[in-house]
């Protein structure tokens, strides 16, 4: 049985040229489904939860569309891949909603490291228990999908060093999150992170994994994978989403997976290991050597995707969305965003060259999937 799925989508807005420009308050106005972000130079929609794949895809194009379409109604402007401002302003906060205070505390506390755009990929599991589970596991192994989707290697027209400069300077808050052993110790954790002022709200725990719901802690329904960069493609995030919900879906069948149970390694020990995996991955997405949750000896990340795949292939074939998953293996033969635009900075290509591409090859990439793949009803509905 396929699991609910959906995805909060970050995107920058700006000029063909690549000069990221905050419009959000102006899109929010005029758009149902958009939401603005503290800083107005990116706006976030949400697709709703669902089964199908097929769906799914339409739910990531069609508010695009729709969104593409308005953007051109305000001048000649149009959405901006990547994870952080490649081409500036990484100096200065642009506030959407000055009155909000919320705003306030983020661009006070945290600056323009939070100004980036991102997708968070949710997905349903009623349980809290098998929830709490699952969150364990992926906490374990998102660096592996952080290390697919780096999309981030540029910040104010200059390389930075790192495939995902947005994992690598985002707040993770509060500092320390534990692998939960329940539901409880997760209710009661957040309350006293509440008590204590680390967290200014129930949505105030930015860790790269965390469970979700109506009403958090108490009410949980989803597992949201919060470490993502954008993955601008449609069918690599599908594929991503995919890796993700086949890999629950095999935890489901065999819940020994749990890596309190078949983990060599103390919690404490699996925390300090995947800490340093998500920065390892941040620098070297698919290129690092990171350490595996179940013995701590290292392993190169492209080897660990392809042993995972491996496992869950069987699993997304007997639900029906294996089509889905197998465009995850031309990813890591072509690598990720972030590699290829290195790649081709490293063969001489300016950066601004590198962003107008993008944004040109984004934008005829929507409207051909949208064409072939979505009926118009779909895009309607």
């Amino acid at each position: 049985m396929l699991l609910s799925k959906g995805l909060e989508i970050e995107i920058y807005t700006g000029t063909p040229t690549g000069e990221i420009i905050g419009l959000s308050d102006q899109v929010v106005k005029a758009l149902e489904g958009f939401v603005r972000e503290p800083d107005n130079r990116n706006v976030e929609y949400t697709t709703p939860p669902c089964c199908s794949y097929e769906s799914l895809l339409c739910a990531i194009l069609q508010p695009r569309l729709q969104l593409r379409q308005f953007l051109k109604t305000l001048g000649n402007y149009t959405l901006i891949p990547g994870s952080t401002l490649s081409l500036g302003d990484a100096s200065r906060f642009f506030r959407s909603d000055p009155q909000n205070p919320y705003h306030a505390y983020i661009e006070q506390t945290y600056g323009t490291d939070v100004v980036t755009a991102s997708v968070h990929i949710n997905i349903g599991i009623e349980d809290p228990e098998i929830l709490m589970r699952a969150c364990r596991l992926m906490r374990l192994e998102a660096p592996l999908i952080l290390a697919l989707s780096a999309a981030s290697p540029f910040l104010d027209g200059r390389v930075t060093g790192s495939h995902s400069r947005r994992w690598q300077v985002f707040p993770k808050t509060p500092a320390q999150v534990p692998l939960f052993t329940s539901h409880q110790h997760f209710i009661d954790w957040t309350n006293e992170q509440l008590r204590l002022g680390t967290m200014q709200n129930v949505r105030h725990l930015w860790s790269s994994v965390r469970p979700n719901g109506d009403r958090r802690p108490y009410s949980l329904n989803r597992l949201e994978l919060r470490i993502c960069d954008l993955v601008i493609h449609p069918l690599q995030l599908l594929a991503i989403v995919a890796f993700v919900e086949a890999r629950i879906q095999q935890l489901l069948a065999q819940p020994h997976l749990d890596p309190l149970k078949s983990s060599q390694l103390n919690p404490a020990r699996l925390l300090e290991i995947t800490d340093t995996n998500e920065q390892l991955a941040a620098q070297s997405s698919l290129e690092a050597t990171l350490y595996h949750w179940r013995t701590g000896q290292p392993i190169q990340a492209v080897d660990w995707i392809q042993e995972i795949y491996t496992e869950v292939y069987p699993f997304a074939k007997q639900a029906g969305f294996a089509c889905f998953l197998s465009p995850l293996q031309k990813l890591l033969r072509e690598g990720n965003q972030a590699q290829q635009w290195l790649q081709a900075h490293r063969q001489g290509q300016p950066l601004e060259m590198i962003i107008q591409k993008a944004i040109a090859e984004a934008e005829t990439l929507d409207q051909e999937l949208a064409q072939y793949l979505c009926e118009p009803a779909a895009l309607v509905a």
